[in-house]
């Protein structure tokens, strides 16, 4: 436990020392520190400090979000950015979520010898993919010795003896340290966003068109904080397209999270871009299966505990010629998240889905189950 963490914290300190204020100061960025608060479409304030700019960009990023549970608030619990400040294994660890991060963390703490409960309301784990991918996950937890526990809303939760009791429906479960898992919410509370004119939704987050163009003219808003997507790779590819279609020197276009890839990286990884089968049945969607024992690399490396699902539909004008187009890829497998670029590659440039069939893949690798 304590290598994995010195690992962790060792690696995140390598990443993050690329991306200082120091860092951006020697590539001629001028770095502000302080709490910024927009004033106008033009203006920024710092303080008594004013600073104005032709355009600007809102990315203020979100935190995790710990939902109202009774007595939430009477017990010290841990997100995952926290997570990773513990120097010793807990006795046992509560996972609220069945999501990505509580499914990643669930196997990984199981794995380091610690006692896990995940606690689900939904009736199944990663309810944002294919059933078949969340079934997948869940047993992979279950074989790994992880308490699954779907269909168990939390009423409540309050200290013990023990650590933390957590209250269900079904009965209440003790575990020394609590995490949250449950989503994020974006930072826009004291920023000024709304009295300036930029419209938030419900929950916060900063409203945005295709282009990530604000209420407000002359404003854009990237990142967590516009509750898109919550991926850095997102927020990577939001940056450029604002700040492109911002300065209007090169419009970069609209930003389009069908055609952003994601991976929740437990093992076996769940990997998807696209629309779901069952989202894309109302597109005219045809399914392409393949059950990872009819593939020769997961028979050789004994992993054949999942699969490959490539959808596509009718083109524009020339409809099922050539396959159609790829709409849609949930992969399951070892390397799934690597495996599923080519198919977001086919559906960003709008390839005919026969062109991966007639693509040669080297035998016996991991990409050629796409072929």
């Amino acid at each position: 436990f304590e290598a994995a963490m010195t690992r962790v914290h060792d690696t995140i300190d390598r990443i993050a020392a690329t991306e200082t204020a120091d860092v951006l100061r020697a590539e001629g960025v001028d770095v502000i520190e302080g709490r910024a608060r927009l004033a106008s479409a033009d203006t920024v304030m710092v303080g008594d400090r004013r600073i104005t700019g032709r355009r600007i960009v809102v990315a203020t990023g979100g935190r995790p979000f710990v939902p109202p549970i009774p007595g939430i608030d009477t017990v010290t619990t841990l997100t995952n950015e926290s997570v990773f400040d513990l120097s010793e294994p807990p006795r046992s660890l509560g996972i609220v979520g069945g999501g990505p991060i509580g499914c990643e963390m669930a196997q990984a703490f199981c794995r380091l010898g610690v006692p896990v409960v995940v606690f689900e309301a939904e009736d199944r784990l990663l309810t944002k993919e294919e059933p078949e991918a969340g079934a997948a996950v869940a047993g992979a937890l279950v074989a790994a010795g992880v308490d699954v526990r779907t269909g168990q809303r939390i009423e409540s939760v309050a200290p013990a003896a023990g650590g933390i009791a957590v209250h269900t429906g079904a009965g209440t479960v003790e575990v020394e340290q609590l995490l949250v898992a449950v989503g994020r919410v974006p930072n826009t509370a004291d920023l000024g966003l709304d009295e300036a004119g930029v419209e938030l939704d419900p929950r916060g987050h900063v409203v945005t068109d295709s282009r990530l163009a604000t209420t407000l003219e002359g404003v854009y808003a990237v990142g967590d904080v516009t509750g898109k997507l919550a991926f850095t790779h997102a927020a990577d590819e939001m940056g450029r397209l604002a700040v492109g279609n911002a300065l209007r020197t090169r419009p970069r276009g609209e930003f389009r999270t069908t055609w952003i890839p994601w991976t929740t990286f437990t093992d076996p990884e769940v990997a998807r871009v696209g629309m779901t089968e069952e989202a894309a049945a109302a597109h005219g969607g045809r399914v392409a299966y393949l059950p990872l024992d009819e593939m020769d690399r997961a028979i050789t490396d004994g992993r054949t505990d999942g699969y490959i699902k490539l959808i596509a539909g009718p083109r524009r004008v020339l409809r099922r010629i050539g396959g159609g187009e790829i709409i849609g890829a949930t992969i399951v497998a070892p390397r799934a998240g690597e495996m599923i670029h080519e198919a977001a590659l086919a559906m960003r440039t709008r390839m005919f889905a026969g062109r991966l069939a007639q693509t040669v893949h080297a035998y016996p690798k991991w990409s050629m189950g796409i072929q």
